[in-house]
């Protein structure tokens, strides 16, 4: 039986500035299909610039009602840059992790939550506060990571890969190359890995 996913988020998710197949979550897909997993091509649900909010809404347009092998959600960075509060970011990302585990079966451990990586690193931030905007990028990923842990859900940690890849992004400066992507696709890897397989790796989350 063909496994499906579903990948719920912003630029990052997306892929702005490469080609589909380069996007992480079809990258992912590809990894999952070298290892022996029947695996269909992800559904995504992400435009470069959405807030959380805006995620929400976009899933409230799309009516998904089918229910996903693996769900992925990675959100926040726009908060982030629009001098959002991370307390309002906890409630809106709340609802949003619950969604995600509603549209895999109800079974939080189907979902992947991947951290949000730090834009404050790239040649586009270049005269920006990077430290403010680091400290700012961890907050908002202490966030995420305790809502994900108190719903059961796993979580992948890609920000200390994005801080080591300054140089790997495309022609804007700002988002991720293919390169970069490949390796947060490593990163996820293993928790999609056990998701399909019903096994039991370990979530970053802790």
């Amino acid at each position: 039986m063909t496994a499906t996913c579903l990948a719920l988020g912003d630029s990052y998710t997306i892929g702005e500035g490469v080609a589909a197949t380069e996007r992480w979550p079809n990258q992912l897909a590809a990894e999952l299909r070298k290892r022996g997993v029947d695996m269909a091509e992800p559904r995504i649900i992400a435009k470069t610039g959405w807030t959380t909010d805006e995620l929400n809404e976009a899933i409230d347009r799309e009516r998904v009602q089918d229910s996903f092998d693996l769900v992925t959600l990675l959100i926040g960075v726009n908060n982030q840059y629009r001098g959002r509060d991370p307390e309002n970011y906890r409630v809106e990302f709340a609802s949003l992790l619950r969604r995600a585990i509603h549209f895999a079966g109800g079974d939080a451990r189907r979902v992947i939550v991947v951290s949000i990586p730090d834009w404050g690193v790239t040649p586009f931030s270049l005269g920006r506060d990077r430290a403010r905007i680091a400290a700012e990028i961890d907050a908002f990923n202490g966030v995420n990571r305790d809502v994900t842990k108190q719903a059961g859900a796993r979580y992948a940690d890609i920000t200390p890969l994005s801080r080591e890849g300054v140089l790997m992004v495309v022609s804007d400066g700002l988002h991720p190359s293919s390169t970069m992507y490949a390796r947060w696709t490593a990163a996820i890897l293993p928790q999609a890995t056990a998701v399909l397989s019903g096994g039991s790796a370990v979530s970053d989350v802790s």
